[in-house]
């Protein structure tokens, strides 16, 4: 369901619930950034072969964020919004991991070439 459609007589689900939520999407988000910050930050010369990685990491976070940015918002306690800002969630986190393998396996493959 978009933001913009009617939830009414839609189950809700609990206030303490979704603060949780909203917790753990909060500290994955920053740790991501700070991970994407670390590696851009990284010494060690840029190639194309990085290009890959930086497209899945920072896709991941961008789906993070606008997860969080659903869940901030007051219809959030509504379960279809809820369910599917942790989808979203899932998906950045899924996408950011697998990022992460990925600029892994290329500075292994490259310390392996060298």
């Amino acid at each position: 369901m978009e933001d913009g459609e009617n939830h009414k007589g839609e189950p809700e689900i609990g206030v303490l619930f979704r603060n949780g939520n909203l917790t753990v999407f909060g500290i994955v988000l920053s740790f991501s950034l700070g991970f994407l910050n670390t590696w851009a930050s990284n010494p060690n010369e840029w190639r194309l072969t990085d290009l890959p990685t930086l497209v899945m990491i920072s896709t991941g976070i961008v789906f993070q964020a606008r997860a969080l940015w659903r869940l901030l918002r007051p219809n959030s306690l509504k379960k279809s919004v809820f369910e599917a800002g942790n989808r979203l969630f899932a998906l950045g986190l899924l996408l950011t991991a697998i990022g992460v393998i990925l600029s892994i396996a290329i500075d292994l493959a490259r310390m392996a070439i060298s």
